[in-house]
């Protein structure tokens, strides 16, 4: 029954912010416009600052892990291999394939990475290491699978590939990590008016962020391409973390990583997969429904997944 608390303690006050975000959109207490601007803003300030405060507060020399970087970028990597074999085998209608195996890997890891780890250890300067590893592998395989995949295509969409390894580079998540980085490896000790000021800013970062979550969520979109979608959301939920979670344990990953690693593995899909989908020619029925589906069912998957860690003695 400890165990079960601990797993419900973690889970349910987060999924209850998205839970309040969705019932404030459906009261037109925020609309589309704000719950739009409301990421934006997320996604280049809050955030950011989180990280960078997070980053920079801590001792890199101690926090930094080759092995574990490494580990969740080779396995973010089988992921997509894995997934793309599997879709090709299964899926008999090949217009969805391309939105299918992105939907299957590409969770929402920056947002509620930082925001289990920051509510069951207090802190996320773990998170950061883990989002350096996938982030900018999961948008370089979302142009090639989606150009390959795109109906009429003649191959890979090279203004596309450049147009995404730009906004990896300028991706403010991404540089507010390397600018934490910056200074946590120099040692520089920021004034106290802008560790202030940061801290001001990312205390607003996951409240926001899963408000904005669950303003946007559309429970209708989730009944398009039912079998596609629950077989995707299975995969990312259940399939991969069955996985690679006893992978993680043997190499000796604990606690906070091993968190990350769960919410690398069994994120819901991240709302960019309908964003980019959409932008690649795509129909972007079956990306929508899996974003949907996924971040109703991860309040289950993800409380189990705690569960059974928790019981192993494994956070």
């Amino acid at each position: 029954m400890e165990n079960l608390i601990f797993c419900l303690n973690a889970t349910i006050p987060v999924f209850l912010v998205m839970v309040a975000g969705y019932i404030f959109r459906r009261i037109n207490l925020v609309d589309e416009g704000f719950v739009k601007t409301l990421n934006s803003f997320n996604f280049k300030v809050t955030l950011p600052a989180l990280l960078v405060a997070d980053i920079a507060e801590a001792d890199f020399y101690a926090v930094w892990d080759t092995k574990f970087v490494l580990f969740c970028f080779g396995v973010t990597l089988l992921c997509i291999s894995i997934i793309s074999l599997l879709a090709r085998l299964l899926l008999r209608d090949k217009t969805i394939l391309g939105e299918f195996i992105q939907a299957s890997y590409r969770g929402s890891a920056a947002v509620l990475g930082v925001a289990f780890i920051q509510n069951i250890y207090g802190s996320s300067s773990i998170a950061p290491l883990m989002i350096l590893a996938t982030v900018p592998l999961y948008n370089v395989a979302a142009v090639m699978i989606l150009s390959f995949t795109a109906p009429g295509s003649t191959g890979l969409d090279k203004d596309n590939l450049k147009k995404s390894l730009k906004g990896i580079i300028t991706n403010p998540i991404i540089l507010g990590i390397f600018l934490g980085m910056i200074i946590s490896i120099a040692r520089i000790q920021l004034p106290f008016i802008v560790s202030k000021t940061l801290h001001n800013f990312s205390v607003l970062a996951t409240p926001l962020a899963l408000i904005g979550l669950g303003a946007g969520f559309e429970g209708k979109k989730a009944l398009a391409k039912l079998k596609p979608t629950l077989i995707c959301s299975l995969c990312k939920l259940f399939v991969m973390p069955l996985i690679f979670l006893p992978i993680a344990a043997t190499l000796g990953f604990r606690n906070e990583k091993m968190v990350a690693i769960l919410i690398m593995l069994g994120a819901p899909t991240t709302v960019s997969c309908y964003i980019m989908s959409k932008n690649m020619g795509h129909e972007g029925v079956l990306s929508s429904s899996c974003v949907v589906s996924t971040t109703f069912l991860s309040s289950v998957f993800i409380t189990l997944w705690l569960f059974v860690l928790r019981m192993k003695e494994l956070i």
